[in-house]
């Protein structure tokens, strides 16, 4: 027997029962036999104590697939599993979720932020909106393993520190996951958000298993999160993915980066809004921009298809370096249907190696404006030094 009274065999047994969960999701019992190889007697047992714990749970039954015979019940993990924290800065908004470990939202905030201004009154909106979201979904601050965040700018890997003050004014030189530790007296975990973009779409979204994968999200700015090899690559001091800065006109208008004609100048949304605008008005916003595409406006369908063919273009030279399996295009005009994809995959098409073009799939992100911030929950569950903490007494 170990110091605390359990056989050592059955700990590790649980463990591997509350792992598959987790990284696998919800299961039947049976299907926890076949993920396991444990035997169906053990696997039983091992449920009944955890359920008992409140470390499984039930939730329903799985859908019928052609039997007529009882449907299993499908279980999942429970409050006393523990749980994780994503929080999430666009610059003009922040979303919060607390979720347990298998990545199921128990409670989720939304609140309209000019995040770029001042990074201390966005640090303290995200601690306030936790401690209500934790109030919400009943979960203890001791019972969560970390929390993830993302950022919409550069974060350097070594240091920690947001570096650069043109992307992200009221966050130049600081270290975000320190403030927010400070004011949560929880362990946090800072990306860029295009990275957390990336990594929710392998893990809850449309590329699901994919190893090799571009995320784009084509909001404000054009970034990109590489995913590559099964992990997210971060190069030399995690600088990568900066899509939206390659030179697509030498003598195009002046960036923000301090360069000229660079892409996000050409198919960003506020170059897209300011070919619009003098059509729809001042008024016009992304989402009114999505709407009108989905509604069949055709300028608006052909602005978008142009702005996709800019992409794809860069895209085409990304997938000639990595020859990806799946581009996800999200962000705010992901979601704005087949005319910027249509752009995307016609110059992949026209621009990539033959052998590349034909092995990428270019797809729409299935999670919307939420991909950051699950990828920041993302973040937490695949982290083993943070799971092993969290489930070292179950």
């Amino acid at each position: 027997m170990s110091p605390t009274g359990v056989n050592p065999l059955r700990r590790r047994h649980r463990l591997e029962l509350i792992t598959s969960l987790r990284t696998d999701g919800p299961a039947s019992r049976a299907d926890l036999v076949r993920r396991t190889g444990l035997s169906r007697v053990t696997v039983s047992g091992l449920v009944a104590d955890l359920i008992e714990r409140s470390i499984v749970v039930e939730r329903g039954q799985q859908a019928a697939a052609g039997s007529a015979g009882r449907r299993p019940t499908v279980l999942g993990l429970g409050p006393a599993a523990g749980a994780v924290l994503g929080v999430d800065f666009g610059h003009t908004h922040l979303r919060v979720v607390a979720a347990d470990l298998s990545g199921e939202v128990l409670a989720e905030g939304h609140r309209a932020l000019d995040v770029d201004r001042s990074a201390g009154e966005a640090l303290d909106q995200a601690a306030g909106l936790v401690d209500a979201l934790l109030k919400e979904a009943g979960v203890d601050r001791a019972d969560v393993a970390g929390v993830g965040m993302g950022l919409p700018g550069p974060i350097d890997r070594r240091t920690g520190v947001v570096g650069s003050s043109v992307i992200l004014p009221g966050w130049a030189g600081l270290r975000p996951a320190d403030e927010l530790e400070r004011r949560l007296d929880l362990a946090v975990e800072v990306d860029n958000d295009a990275n957390l973009g990336a990594l929710a779409e392998v893990v809850f979204g449309a590329a699901r298993g994919a190893r090799d994968v571009v995320y784009v999200k084509v909001s404000s700015g054009v970034g990109a999160g590489l995913f590559v090899g099964g992990r997210i690559h971060y190069g030399a001091s995690g600088v990568t993915g900066e899509l939206g800065h390659t030179q697509v006109d030498p003598d195009g208008s002046l960036c923000r980066c301090g360069s000229r004609g660079c892409l996000e100048t050409r198919a960003a949304a506020p170059a897209l809004l300011e070919i619009l605008r003098p059509r729809h008005g001042d008024g016009l916003t992304a989402d009114g921009l999505v709407r009108l595409a989905h509604g069949g406006d055709v300028g608006c369908r052909r602005v978008l298809e142009e702005a996709g063919r800019l992409i794809g273009r860069a895209l085409a030279d990304v997938s000639n370096l990595l020859n990806p399996e799946v581009i996800v295009v999200g962000g705010e005009l992901g979601g704005s249907g087949e005319s910027l994809l249509t752009g995307i995959r016609t110059a992949v098409d026209r621009f990539a190696l033959p052998a590349v073009a034909t092995a990428v799939d270019v797809r729409s992100g299935r999670l919307g404006p939420r991909a950051e911030v699950l990828g920041a929950v993302a973040l937490i569950i695949r982290d083993s030094a943070h799971m092993s903490r969290s489930l070292k007494a179950a």
